[in-house]
């Protein structure tokens, strides 16, 4: 079996991490605050203390860290990872960061011998528990054949989307329809509450047609009990609208719905809603309609 390091362990990385030891690799673990680490020890992994400590004791390194400067910093800064790698060490980033970082952190490890993997995944915090994330990869395919053991504990589709940075391009393509889609079902319910139906009827009665999707099969329920919280973070999803609007603006490539969906995901957080569910952004659209879905007021 491989043995793997996982740097990271918030609310996805920590139930990646467990679902890597449940199908038997020996695991390393690293992260700022440790509670999540002394979990993990306790059933059944190693704790280190530094990112090149992780490297120096396993064949294959993970990252899921919260943007771009943090990964650079834990792979390519002081106690990083480049520090500690031994020949042959495979690095493999579970973030979502901008496909030219991605990039340039390639770049660098192939400088000393190190493979690199830019892997981000869907599904939130439900198919990381679960094991059944959405990864895309990008990268050399000789370093995803090593790795796809380890992949395969933690999702269930796996795409080669190409070459370094390919699999970042393919997060942030998923994030623009992940925040239409977000921003669309706030939208229809708000629509529907304030035009005097039912909005449970609703979504009952569009599930079936051409509107049925993942987000109006997920969260509507949730959003109906008065739970906004996460999920997968509003802040995060307001960070990776602003990776999309970065590399869309290098590449010249317009955007407009996108941008008007980062404006109502950074009102989130202008408006204290940012360690709440991506789903609640439908707070933003009843401040602005003057309506709430829930008749005693948003959860």
């Amino acid at each position: 079996m491989l043995k793997v390091g996982y740097i990271g362990l918030g609310l996805m990385g920590k139930s990646i991490a467990r679902n890597i030891l449940k199908a038997g690799f020996p695991l390393v673990v690293h992260n700022r605050s440790r509670g999540s680490v002394e979990q993990l020890v306790a059933e059944g992994a190693r704790a280190a203390t530094s990112p090149a400590e992780v490297a120096e004791q396993v064949e294959v390194v993970f990252t899921n860290l919260p943007d771009s400067p943090d990964v650079e910093e834990v792979v390519l800064g002081p106690d990083g990872i480049i520090e500690g790698a031994q020949p042959g060490l495979i690095f493999v980033d579970n973030s979502t960061i901008k496909p030219a970082t991605a990039r340039h952190i390639g770049e660098r490890l192939a400088e000393i011998g190190i493979l690199s993997l830019d892997a981000p995944v869907s599904g939130g915090d439900i198919g990381a528990r679960q094991g059944t994330l959405a990864i895309m990869v990008g990268g050399p395919a000789e370093a995803l054949e090593r790795v796809m053991p380890v992949f395969e504990a933690m999702g269930k589709t796996i795409t080669h989307v190409g070459s370094a940075g390919a699999g970042q391009v393919a997060k942030a393509a998923n994030q623009i329809m992940v925040a239409a889609q977000m921003v669309a079902m706030g939208e229809l319910l708000v629509f529907a509450r304030k035009a005097g139906a039912d909005p449970v009827k609703v979504v009952q009665s569009i599930r079936g047609g051409a509107a049925q999707c993942w987000t109006l099969d997920v969260k509507p329920p949730r959003l109906f009990e008065g739970n906004r919280s996460p999920g997968f973070k509003a802040y995060m999803q307001a960070k990776d609208l602003n990776i999309v609007l970065d590399t869309a603006r290098q590449y010249g490539i317009p955007l407009p719905s996108t941008a008007v969906h980062s404006q109502l995901f950074n009102a989130m957080l202008e408006m204290g809603m940012a360690e709440l569910d991506n789903s609640a952004v439908i707070g933003v659209l009843e401040a602005l309609a003057n309506t709430a879905l829930l008749e005693s007021g948003p959860g």
